[in-house]
């Protein structure tokens, strides 16, 4: 039969106490079990690319996340080497959702396979100068602001990983025809050769300005940064209040938060393409977990067709950490 502390004999009793008293300050004293990573995209794959760009014959191996699932920033410098983008410049990257997009599809088609850039990013003047001769290049092109890239993958036929990515609906994805195929983090749309739209002589008017956060998971307290890609016409303006508004009240009041803006006025200009790519707002204190977009309104529009407003693609805020699962399939919405 067992025996109480308090059944035992007075030295006995003084062990079984002090024992106990050093388990509960163990206890209390523990450092906390370290989170589990946030999972910050939707769609992950391992990570680990084989680039190279025939384009400049640049190429590298790379492993996109540290061991702590973290974005690893050298391995982020090292792809802008290979896609000829201009780091220091810009001071940004080449779009890290466009890279673990990537790696999502390679991973499920071809594993390990080197991945083949025939056009990752683009100066204006480049892209300029292929539109001049003909080439499949948007105005607008998402290759000028480091969201896009042209690629094939030895092995894999171009129409059916076109057919994929299409199916998914989660990014811009074109096929031209052949092993090649364009993706980017644009908002969801596809379109072959006859359907592309590169050429048409209609001004665009900024009619296909898109709204994108950095990532795709958020905890609380944290600040969202948000970009406008796809501008043809610079030198409009954002209200700086932005909303965050539900899939289902997209056009409703959502919850209002400030762009952490140097300008306290009720409208903020934007001149040229890089004011337009840190647009910083903190997350509102009372915003409850769940899935939202960001609602930006434009104010000085120079055309009438341009929107009165954009919205962000969609983001989630967790009240706990997402774990990340860097393997073929990643992390879905």
């Amino acid at each position: 039969m067992s025996r109480t502390p308090s059944s035992l004999p007075g030295p006995g009793r003084a062990v079984a106490l002090l024992s106990g008293l050093a388990l509960v300050l163990s206890l209390l004293l523990a450092p906390p079990a370290a989170a589990e990573p946030l999972a910050r995209f939707f769609r992950m794959g391992s990570g680990e690319l084989h680039l190279v760009n025939h384009r400049n014959n640049r190429e590298a191996r790379v492993r996109l996340l540290a061991p702590d699932h973290s974005l690893n920033e050298a391995a982020l410098t090292e792809v802008d080497r290979v896609f000829g983008f201009p780091t220091q410049e810009k001071g940004e990257h080449i779009s890290p959702r466009l890279l673990l997009l990537l790696s999502y599809f390679a991973d499920r088609v071809a594993p390990g396979r080197t991945i083949h850039i025939e056009s990752g990013y683009r100066s204006p003047e480049y892209n300029d100068n292929l539109r001049k001769k003909g080439g499949n290049a948007a105005r607008t092109s998402t290759h000028l602001d480091g969201l896009a890239l042209d690629f094939w993958i030895e092995g894999v036929d171009g129409k059916q990983l076109w057919e994929l990515v299409r199916a998914e609906n989660c990014a811009g994805v074109g096929h031209y025809g052949g092993r090649t195929i364009h993706l980017d983090t644009g908002r969801p749309r596809f379109w072959e050769a006859a359907t592309s739209g590169t050429r048409t002589p209609e001004p665009d008017e900024n009619r296909h300005l898109t709204l994108a956060t950095l990532y795709d998971r958020y905890l609380p307290g944290e600040t969202v940064r948000l970009s406008l890609s796809s501008v043809s016409t610079f030198g409009f303006g954002v209200v700086p209040l932005v909303r965050f508004v539900t899939e289902q009240e997209a056009d409703g009041p959502g919850r209002p938060a400030r762009l952490d803006l140097a300008h306290s006025g009720s409208c903020r200009l934007l001149p040229d393409r890089a004011s337009t790519r840190f647009l910083d707002v903190p997350l509102p204190a009372d915003l409850a977990p769940g899935r939202y977009r960001v609602r930006l309104a434009f104010c000085e529009r120079p055309f009438a067709r341009m929107p009165e407003a954009v919205l962000s693609n969609p983001i989630e805020l967790v009240d706990r950490v997402v774990a990340s699962q860097p393997q073929p399939g990643g992390s879905r919405p």
